[in-house]
């Protein structure tokens, strides 16, 4: 168990992730014109909160998987895996008409930090910092610091010298499937259907007005399924599970692996795949590759540790 990883599970890990995706939409129709394009009610979303989202295609299937923070009245930031910004003002560009609404890159102007673990709330009020959201998406006590690079490298100086542990992409990887949190571009892509991410009671609302994609999302809510499904899957030995490897059931294959890792926390190897409707449910077993792997694996639901929700301050 590595120095960063325990520094997660005891005190607070520090994880800087300023070259996630930003893009700034601002002017008196932005909320209404981001309301139209994704899952979530951004319309009555209240200064200073931030809600989970999906932007997809008229079909449904996913464009970006994003978080949505209203900074200041009608300016909306919203931050998505590295590498989006390209696609994301391309899609919103593409929609973008005669509303009052401005565009700009925030990629590069903006940093991000996320502060982790136990006495993460300690380490925030001891140097009084105001953090933009507060959450729970790795499974821990959770803080996240957006702002100007040069106020973001003195927060992240400011948080170490006071204990924080600043701690690197592996790290990140475990924790993040140990909460079951899918990854744009990892676990997510324009084949998948919003509804198979299992991220509906986090990034999709049911009660807002019309929005790209409605139409599928609502049709599979009232049939009361979906073709196959984001689940955790715990495997017996052995090393973690490449992507793309397939799971089977008996002699039928029933899906297969997006992300995988040892978990210390665990004592074995876990692995986040889609996997059919009917074997879906936890418990079910499986069994990874029967001819060239062998190894038994069983369903279990998602996150595998603690709880993965996002709250506000």
């Amino acid at each position: 168990m590595t120095s960063e990883y325990q520094a997660a599970l005891d005190s607070a890990a520090l994880f800087d992730l300023s070259d996630r995706s930003k893009i700034e939409l601002a002017g008196k129709d932005s909320r209404d014109f981001l309301n139209a394009l994704c899952t979530q009610d951004v319309k009555n979303l209240a200064i200073g909160s931030t809600c989970e989202a999906f932007l997809t295609t008229n079909k449904a299937r996913v464009i970006a998987h994003v978080w949505i923070t209203h900074r200041e009245s009608n300016v909306l930031l919203l931050d998505a895996v590295a590498g989006q910004t390209d696609k994301l003002l391309q899609h919103l560009n593409r929609y973008l008409i005669s509303e009052q609404v401005e565009l700009a890159d925030r990629t590069q102007e903006l940093g991000m930090l996320r502060l982790v673990g136990p006495k993460a709330a300690e380490l925030i009020n001891k140097l009084a910092i105001m953090p933009s959201r507060q959450h729970r998406l790795l499974a821990l006590d959770g803080f996240d610091l957006i702002g100007l690079g040069s106020e973001i490298s003195t927060q992240r100086q400011r948080l170490i010298d006071a204990g924080a542990v600043l701690s690197g992409p592996s790290t990140y990887q475990i924790l993040r499937i140990e909460a079951g949190l899918p990854e744009y571009g990892i676990d997510i892509d324009e084949d998948r259907l919003a509804m198979e991410v299992n991220r509906t009671a986090q990034a999709i609302c049911y009660t807002k007005g019309c929005y790209l994609g409605q139409e599928t999302i609502v049709m599979a809510r009232d049939r009361g399924q979906v073709n196959r499904l984001l689940m955790g899957v715990k495997v017996a030995s052995g090393e973690p599970l490449t992507p793309g490897t397939k799971l089977f059931r008996a002699s039928e294959e029933v899906g297969h692996a997006t992300s995988s890792v040892f978990s210390p926390r665990l004592g074995q190897v876990i692995a986040i795949a889609y996997l059919r409707r009917g074997s879906c449910e936890p418990g079910t077993e499986l069994v990874v590759e029967p001819t060239r792997d062998g190894r038994t694996a069983v369903v279990e639901a998602l996150p595998f540790c603690g709880g993965a929700s996002l709250t506000l301050p």
